[in-house]
């Protein structure tokens, strides 16, 4: 999938699971949404050139080319539905335990949405290098400033790189074989034959997400409530 589809998914699944999520509060909420969409592209920090990789010029360019290494190229550890998830949400629980770490956490999160979601944001000023930086850490720090600490980040990292792992089942290229790909590099498995970019994730599922995330956001969070509240004030 497209880096903006895989965003949009994981903001999907993340409003999706408001109910169940482990976190109060509206603010809260809403960096639970837009944290599980912007760790749905996590896992492409494995390619060199890839929306993750090149946000933040050399600040993200050099730990995508250590962990496209370590994990054996791209789509390989990094999308394993297994170990992916739980690598980087027990990395991410470390992390938490420092403020710093969680804004470094947050920021990642919300300038990759930020990033992956510029076809639908006026203008070009998140996709250059210093206007996303400006905007991400900004947008941290507000959440984590009116905000309990984010125990619950772990969690939305881990979920939305399973969120990626399915996205690109769904596709021809696959995934690997969980575990197995360990001892056999080239075994994958691929859902369906639908290709990275094209008619059917462009025009059918792209639309989908959008609609489910603003219903979902709409369901589960205060919105219809407040709106409710001064419709029948009015």
């Amino acid at each position: 999938m497209l880096g903006h589809s895989h965003a949009l998914s994981g903001l999907a699944v993340g409003a999706a699971t408001l109910p169940v999520a482990p976190l109060t509060g509206t603010v809260a909420q809403l960096g639970w949404v837009a944290a599980v969409g912007g760790m749905a592209m996590l896992p492409d920090l494995d390619q060199r050139g890839s929306t993750i990789s090149r946000m933040w010029g050399p600040l993200s360019e050099v730990p995508s080319g250590i962990v496209g290494r370590l994990s054996g190229g791209h789509r390989k550890g990094t999308h394993d539905a297994l170990l992916a998830p739980v690598a980087f949400g027990l990395l991410a629980a470390a992390a938490s335990r420092a403020t710093w770490a969680s804004l470094l956490l947050l920021a990642l999160a919300i300038g990759l949405a930020l990033r992956a979601l510029h076809v639908v944001v006026p203008g070009r000023f998140e996709t250059t290098v210093v206007g996303n930086l400006v905007l991400s850490w900004g947008g941290a720090w507000l959440l984590l400033a009116h905000s309990p600490s984010p125990t619950w980040l772990p969690w939305a990292v881990a979920l939305g790189v399973l969120v990626h792992v399915a996205g690109d089942f769904l596709t021809c290229g696959g995934v690997p074989v969980p575990l197995v790909w360990l001892a056999r590099p080239r075994a994958t498995v691929a859902f369906s034959p639908m290709e990275t970019g094209g008619f059917t994730e462009k025009v059918v599922l792209v639309p989908l997400f959008v609609v489910a995330t603003l219903v979902l956001l709409w369901l589960n969070t205060p919105a219809a409530a407040v709106l409710g509240g001064l419709t029948a004030a009015g």
